[in-house]
């Protein structure tokens, strides 16, 4: 068997309907997609940063209010705590088959050692696209492969496939913020962006503070309000109670993380009542809110992020 064909054999891969939105490690995670995927077909977040490189056919993604068409090469770069979902993109139901990267904040700032403030590249936007010359392209596709390997020679010494882990990812970020100070790498195709989910992201946004009925979003976007509730499900993948409360949810961490106490957090966000606030909040990360910062420190990957929310 030749050495490419070994290579391709471990190579870390998760089936396309798969929707684990947590990392099985708490630092950073690399595998391949192929197929359409509909294990991210609903509107998701999660606090640490992803990477979704299009190895071949075609892919979109809805990120925020805009969707993001992406090509064969393409890199599409998500923040942390952005909302976004695989967008299925009419007549274009193309296959794809992609390598994911996810990665913490914490990690990037220990691999930068000080010296280099490696999550830059995700900064200002919810997401961006860059497309890079083929040398530098091919380039990051080989440390994404490299880090998506099951494990290195079976000879090497216990621990030499984290050592070199870092050292890909190291590189690869190294060459990737290089990259991406350069503007003409930015993908120049014209975005599509969703109308209806923007007008409610941003009313939601503007008035956090206040209770957010079904009636009032359903009147802001000049909509009924059961034709509003089943075109927001069919675009998003998720219904208006959960997208409301995850972004509601969103701001609550970030409040905590502020020094904000408890009861500033849930009423800044728009919870009816601690209760109501305690029950979603633990079904979303699996801890009260007073012991989140324990148990999800900056820059770590809760492995409850990602849970839906409860509705009532």
């Amino acid at each position: 068997m030749k050495q490419a064909e070994r290579m391709e054999n471990r190579i870390r891969r998760v089936e396309a309907w798969d929707e684990r939105q947590y990392m099985l490690d708490e630092n950073y995670e690399v595998y391949e997609k192929e197929g359409e995927p509909v294990g991210a077909a609903s509107l998701h977040y999660h606090n640490f940063y992803e990477i979704i490189y299009v190895m071949e056919g075609e892919f979109a993604s809805l990120a925020e209010d805009k969707i993001y068409p992406l090509h064969r090469g393409d890199f599409l770069l998500i923040n942390r705590n952005v909302m976004h979902k695989y967008q299925p993109v009419e007549k274009k139901q193309v296959s794809s088959k992609r390598i994911i990267l996810w990665i913490t904040d914490g990690m990037l700032e220990r691999l930068g050692e000080g010296q280099m403030e490696l999550a830059a590249c995700f900064q200002g936007e919810a997401a961006k696209v860059c497309h890079f010359p083929v040398y530098y392209e091919e380039l990051l596709r080989g440390y994404l492969l490299k880090l998506a390997m099951s494990q290195v020679l079976d000879r090497e010494p216990p621990g030499t496939k984290q050592v070199m882990d870092r050292g890909y990812l190291l590189l690869f970020f190294s060459y990737l913020n290089a990259l991406c100070r350069v503007g003409e790498y930015f993908s120049t195709e014209e975005l599509v962006g969703n109308p209806l989910v923007e007008q409610v992201s941003a009313y939601i946004d503007g008035h956090m503070e206040e209770s957010i009925t079904l009636d009032r979003l359903a009147e802001h976007v000049h909509m009924s309000k059961y034709y509003f509730l089943r075109k927001f499900k069919e675009m998003t993948g998720v219904t208006v109670h959960t997208f409301l409360t995850d972004k509601r949810l969103i701001r609550a961490c970030q409040g905590l993380r502020e020094g904000k106490n408890i009861t500033q957090v849930w009423q800044s966000c728009g919870f009816a009542d601690y209760s109501s606030f305690l029950r979603n909040f633990k079904a979303a990360y699996g801890v009260a809110p007073g012991r989140y910062l324990d148990f999800y420190p900056e820059g770590t990957a809760p492995r409850q992020l990602g849970r839906r929310p409860l509705e009532k």
